[in-house]
């Protein structure tokens, strides 16, 4: 079993190596990451692990970053001291979710749940995708509503009403069914946060409600294009990186 380690505390990464080590003599050690920047570009280089224990909160970002960013296959444990970020995680192929301090048993509950997993679905990864999705849909929105300025007033805006959330020229617009359009300041990974599964982030600057899309269509560089049920003049494409995991979302799997 291949595993890779995202951990900017080096003591801790070295303490969960040990353990996992511990655990079972075909638990091999691929590599221990210490950063956001770090895992992207070892990702990005076609490495291929079967499972990855990851830290939430590393030096230089959040690691959901770096799953946003590139695409990977391998479900997810996750180690964190905070539990804030559970939906998140469940969103980012996790299959659990550890707060720390953690210790063997809880790293050995957490591996044989995984072997658990692919004894049930089988070996191939597009099963494994579907039994992480599945945890993802089970996690309720972190909010049902968001609230905007509009003039002097102050107003909630359903989740379910908006269509497509943007940013452009560093603040973010909310466009809803009935093409209403509010400014919100905030950033992307906020609203991505407060949005929950039925949204998408498409790619950095578009996060997309599943009931807005009327169509997908191939485009070039292995990329999409959307075609929405709103009125939306800018083309709207989904990275390359992120097509496999969009289609399935789409599916609903």
């Amino acid at each position: 079993m291949k595993i890779v380690i995202i951990e900017d505390e080096k003591l801790t990464a070295e303490d969960l190596k040990e353990t996992l080590e511990g655990i079972s003599p075909e638990i091999h050690i691929m590599a221990m990451l210490h950063s956001v920047a770090e895992a992207k570009v070892w990702f990005a280089n076609d490495h291929f692990p079967d499972l990855i224990f990851s830290d939430i909160q590393l030096n230089d970002g959040l690691c959901f970053d770096i799953f946003s960013s590139v695409e990977i296959n391998a479900p997810v444990i996750f180690c964190t001291a905070f539990d804030e970020y559970a939906i998140s995680a469940f969103k980012s192929n996790g299959i659990d979710y550890i707060l720390k301090p953690f210790d063997s048993t809880s790293i050995k509950k957490s591996i044989e749940k995984y072997q658990q997993l692919k004894s049930i679905l089988g070996k191939e990864n597009d099963l494994l995708k579907k039994a992480m999705h599945l945890f993802a849909s089970n996690q309720k929105p972190a909010h049902q509503s968001i609230l905007v300025n509009q003039k002097d007033k102050i107003v909630p805006v359903r989740f379910e009403d908006i269509a497509l959330i943007y940013i452009e020229c560093e603040t973010l617009f909310l466009i809803t069914f009935d093409q209403k359009k509010y400014a919100h300041y905030g950033t992307m990974e906020e609203m991505e946060e407060k949005a929950g599964y039925n949204f998408f982030r498409v790619n950095r600057q578009f996060l997309v409600n599943r009931q807005a899309i009327k169509e997908a269509s191939r485009y070039f560089e292995r990329k999409l294009s959307l075609n929405l049920k709103i009125n939306f003049s800018e083309p709207i494409t989904v990275s390359k990186n992120k097509v496999t995991s969009f289609l399935q979302w789409l599916e609903g799997v």
